[in-house]
Order: structure tokens, then C-alpha cells, then sequence
């Protein structure tokens, strides 16, 4: 349900395929911005030789000034910084909002550069769902990759992993290239329909899990992975990692229940369950004697989704992922 063409991972892996193929690759990273940009710190476009592109840095033409500075540097196996500056009056031709800068690195796979080894390191990496970032000083080629598992705790960079972003630190550019958000939704039921349409949009890989087949169909839900196993053995199998949210909308504790015990041994960033404060009191008092510690009951978002008064599907879906993206981010 996402866009796939734009993601860290299939831009990298675009590039690679050319380098392999002997087009030639170059990446480009937004380095950073002043005022309005469409595309946000750490963006990548890949493009070949013969000028093919992946991903984008900018909304306009902007794109086609990289293009041409990439073939340049894809010739010429150089890194270069690109600094474009834009009055207003000059900002929708370059497909910006409002005037501002924006600085552009572009760095061809070649030695001296981005080295075809690193960028086969950071595809794998990806491929394995294994949060990685970039760490170049921009024009000198001195990339390295950084993983957060062997940072201080200290470390800057350590804390652009924690809020999905790439930033300048220190004079080096950190382009942190997490796996790819995913949401798994137990109950193939009306919100969830809602709830995979907006969190597809928000660039979620969502997966439905419900056993009933005639709830989790691929008429009401056309183009998402639907998984008709046992929540539990579902999310067993699934794994929920720390870019993992789960939300459970059956009201059935044969279902439910069993899921949300899985889901709180893992590493998820979130749970969600549907149902009021009464039923919710009722599934703690299940969950207790199931085992579960008050610390880990205490992960439960319930009942689901901010408080915005929602009263339709379509508006708990959207307070589920408000209360989702919230908790994400830090904000909730």
C-alpha cells in the first residue's frame, strides 16, 4: 500500500542494479533545506547513465538540474554539492512551495565516491530489515555505514535513528535509511478497511489478519496482504520489530487476546486495541491471569486512538493513526 518507488531501500537497490548492469549509478541525497521543500532531509534519486531515475529530491525541476549533474559526475567518478537558491518568484518553476535553498549531494558508485561494496552492504542491510545510515562528508567520499547497535549512547546520530531522520552532524551528513514502517491489523472489520487505505497513504506496508476469510477477502480489501492464520501464529511469523505497529479491532478475546500476548513480547512500537474503557478493564483482568506483567499491560494504547470524538469508522481510523504516527514520532 505504500510507495515502494520512493523508499531508501528501492532507490539503493535501483542504483546498484544499474552499477551491476555497467550503466553506471549515481545517488543524490537532500542535504538540507531553507524555507519550503516538497522532499525532506535525506531524500535520494537514483540515476543511471542513460539517465533512468528512482526516488526524487525535489517536487519539479530540480530534478532534471540533478540529472544532469549526476551524468557529469557519473563520467567524471567525482562527488559534487549542489546549492540552489530561489527567490518566490522562481520557486514553482523549481517545484518548491516558496523561496528558500536547497544543497544536493551527488555521489556516482565508483571509488572515491560511493563505493560499490558500501552500497551493496546498505542494499543487504535493507533486504534483512536492518536499520542502517550514511555517514559521508559531502564532496569527499569518505563514506562509511553506521548502525545503531554499535553507537555511544551518546552518539547524535544514535538519536536520528530514534526519530526517522537524516541530518548534518558534525559536518558529516547522516542519511538514516530505516526499514520500512509496517502495520499489522487483527479484525478485517469496517474501520479496518479505513485504517489500511490511510495508513497505506502514510507509508505503512499494512498486512490484515484475520482467520475468518470471508471478512479478510480480497474484495473488501483489494491489493493488501491478507493473512488468514491464527493472529498469534500470525504475528509469530511476522516479525515484530521496533518499525512494527499492531492494532487488534475484533472485539473477540479468542482472537484478540492471544495476538496482543505475542505482540507484547516483541518489540513493536505499538498496540492498539479497540473496545471501551469497560471492555478494556475486562481484557486486563484476562491478560493479568493470563500471565502478562502490569509493565507490559502498561504498552496497551486502549481504548485505541487519540481522543478526537470519532464516531464512524472512517473517524476511528483516522484517530488510530493519529495515535500511531504520535507515538512514532515521540509526540503521544
Amino acid at each position: 500500500m505504500s510507495d515502494p518507488a520512493n523508499s531508501p531501500p528501492t532507490v539503493a537497490a535501483a542504483a546498484l542494479s544499474w552499477h551491476r548492469a555497467g550503466k553506471g549509478a549515481a545517488l543524490a541525497f537532500v542535504l538540507e533545506t531553507w524555507g519550503s521543500a516538497p522532499r525532506p532531509v535525506g531524500a535520494m534519486m537514483a540515476v543511471s547513465a542513460d539517465a533512468q531515475m528512482a526516488g526524487s529530491v525535489s517536487g519539479g525541476c530540480i530534478e532534471g538540474e540533478v540529472v544532469h549533474e549526476a551524468l557529469e559526475a557519473i563520467e567524471e567518478g567525482r562527488a559534487r554539492v549542489l546549492d540552489y537558491g530561489v527567490s518566490d518568484a522562481d520557486a514553482i518553476g523549481l517545484g518548491l512551495a516558496c523561496g528558500g535553498r536547497i544543497r544536493i549531494l551527488v555521489e556516482p558508485v565508483a571509488e572515491g565516491a560511493l563505493r560499490a561494496g558500501l552500497l551493496a552492504e546498505m542494499v543487504a542491510a535493507q533486504s534483512r530489515r536492518e536499520p542502517v545510515a550514511y555517514s559521508v562528508t559531502p564532496g569527499l567520499g569518505d563514506g562509511v555505514l553506521l548502525r545503531p547497535e554499535r553507537l555511544a549512547p551518546d552518539d547524535p546520530a544514535l538519536q536520528l535513528f530514534a526519530r526517522d531522520r537524516s541530518a548534518m552532524v558534525d559536518g558529516r551528513f547522516v542519511a538514516v535509511i530505516n526499514p520500512p514502517l509496517r502495520l499489522a491489523v487483527v479484525g478485517a472489520v469496517h474501520t479496518a478497511q479505513a485504517l489500511v487505505a490511510m495508513a497505506g497513504a502514510a507509508g505503512f506496508d499494512v498486512s490484515v489478519i484475520d482467520p475468518r476469510e470471508a471478512f479478510a477477502s480480497p474484495e473488501r480489501f483489494p491489493g493488501v496482504s491478507l493473512v488468514h492464520d491464527w493472529p498469534d501464529e500470525a504475528l509469530a511469523g511476522f516479525g515484530l520489530d521496533g518499525r512494527v505497529a499492531v492494532v487488534t479491532l475484533t472485539h473477540d478475546p479468542k482472537l484478540d487476546d492471544p495476538a496482543i500476548i505475542e505482540t507484547l513480547r516483541s518489540d513493536a512500537f505499538y498496540l492498539g486495541c479497540l473496545g471501551s474503557t469497560r471492555t478494556h478493564a475486562k481484557r486486563l483482568d484476562r491478560l493479568r491471569k493470563a500471565g502478562v506483567d502490569d509493565a507490559d499491560l502498561a504498552r496497551i494504547h486502549a481504548p485505541v486512538g487519540l481522543d478526537i470524538g470519532s464516531v464512524t469508522p472512517g473517524e476511528i481510523a483516522i484517530s488510530i493513526l493519529a495515535e500511531i504516527v504520535a507515538v512514532l514520532r515521540g509526540n503521544h
